[in-house]
């Protein structure tokens, strides 16, 4: 794919944060049996997500929870080493109401696992986790940081930080039977290294994805792995005018185009929103600026029926540095900060990124902050005539997932 470098740094308006949205902390996690530092990355009538750390009182390995909108909180697993450790991003989904995650550490060789877990068969009952897979730290792969994308027969895709055949990290599938193929090593140079992000796919069964590190200029790739496993490079980070270090999932539009943040470089060093389209043409939406607008973002975007961006940023915000939450139209270039949180019972440093329910209401977590300073999940309403959110950012999900688990969930069968 050829590419074609286009800088855009002009002609942005900034908008500062209003009372027309409607910020809600909806659970502050106490660092107990209940987790803390958390991800949420799935929203099924309710929000799921992970915490890096918590739970198992010897161990503090993390934990998968469940937070219906009615406020009701629920540990789903305690993860206790041998199972994993330190799950770093959120889950999947199938149609069976099955949820799938990685850990970044523990399992069988101390290298993070990919994990299962099965809904009850009958209401309050427990969920049953099991292992897939065992990172061996070999050229398998090790330290999965991010999620995983699902194809349409169940394949699981995901990368590993480290391992592989050069130690860079790795690109990786899985059947629904436990079965790893590593599909493409990383090399450092010219392809990239230490993915933190999850990959996504196209309707070609196309992967993309970022890496951390590695590329022409040592500051991160956007790469493209072909439906044949043949990876090529779409974009090497110079470090400065374009981003640098993305360690966010790419967001893919209709027209498919890539959309994806950078955690550092721009002009003030502190992050951009970049756009790819799909010839290959690069160039930079919006750079950030820190202290009100916001800096450093670490999670990826999602996308409104009218074309508008949504995500957050881990610093900047007020003169704490606490992050935001903002919105950008990349036609105009319109970026507007919808929250500055405010650390404290407000939460702050929002690595994750934002899910929508049906209505339009997005939702979110924070690193910490919250009433044990723990982490929180949140949930900020966009004001009706702003709500083009409905309905939206499901379409990786298949639609009897959710009808699955509020069917256990309510009659038990």
């Amino acid at each position: 794919m050829k590419q074609v470098l286009a800088l855009t740094f002009a002609f942005l308006t900034v908008s500062l944060p209003t009372d027309a949205q409607t910020f809600s902390v909806l659970y502050s996690f106490q660092g107990k049996t209940d987790g803390s530092n958390p991800q949420a990355g799935l929203f099924l009538n309710a929000v799921y997500g992970t915490t890096f750390l918590g739970g198992d009182p010897t161990c503090a390995c993390g934990t998968v929870f469940e937070l219906l909108l009615n406020g009701t909180f629920t540990t789903l697993h305690t993860f206790v080493g041998r199972d994993g450790a330190n799950p770093a991003a959120g889950l999947v989904a199938d149609a069976y109401g099955n949820l799938y995650g990685t850990t970044s550490q523990g399992g069988s060789f101390g290298a993070g696992t990919v994990i299962k877990l099965a809904p009850p068969a009958t209401l309050g009952g427990t969920w049953t986790e099991s292992v897939l897979y065992n990172f061996t730290s070999g050229v398998d792969g090790a330290h999965p940081y991010a999620g995983l994308a699902q194809d349409g027969i169940g394949n699981l895709y995901g990368t590993t930080n480290r391992g592989g055949a050069f130690n860079f990290g790795t690109l990786f599938k899985l059947d629904k039977f436990g079965n790893e193929v590593v599909l493409h090593s990383f090399r450092l140079s010219p392809d990239g290294a230490y993915p933190y992000a999850a990959v996504i796919l196209d309707s070609a069964g196309s992967l993309y994805g970022t890496t951390n590190g590695g590329g022409a200029f040592n500051s991160g790739t956007v790469f493209k792995l072909a439906a044949m496993y043949t990876e090529n490079v779409v974009h090497s980070f110079n470090g400065t005018t374009d981003g640098a270090y993305p360690i966010s999932a790419l967001t893919l539009d209709p027209t498919g185009s890539l959309f994806g943040t950078a955690n550092q470089g721009g002009s003030g060093q502190e992050g951009t929103i970049f756009k790819l389209t799909n010839k290959g043409r690069f160039s930079v939406l919006h750079t950030f600026k820190g202290i009100l607008q916001g800096a450093n973002p670490a999670a990826g975007l999602i996308l409104d029926s009218s074309g508008n961006f949504y995500g957050t940023t881990t610093e900047g915000g007020n003169l704490d540095d606490d992050g935001t939450i903002f919105e950008l139209n990349p036609t105009t270039g319109s970026y507007t900060v919808l929250h500055a949180f405010a650390s404290g019972n407000q939460g702050n440093y929002p690595y994750t990124g934002l899910i929508a329910d049906s209505s339009g209401n997005l939702y979110g977590a924070t690193e910490s902050g919250g009433t044990a300073r723990r982490g929180l999940l949140y949930r900020i309403t966009i004001p009706v005539g702003r709500d083009s959110l409905k309905g939206n950012h499901r379409s990786t999900i298949p639609s009897s997932t959710e009808a699955t688990l509020n069917t256990k969930r309510e009659v038990g069968q």
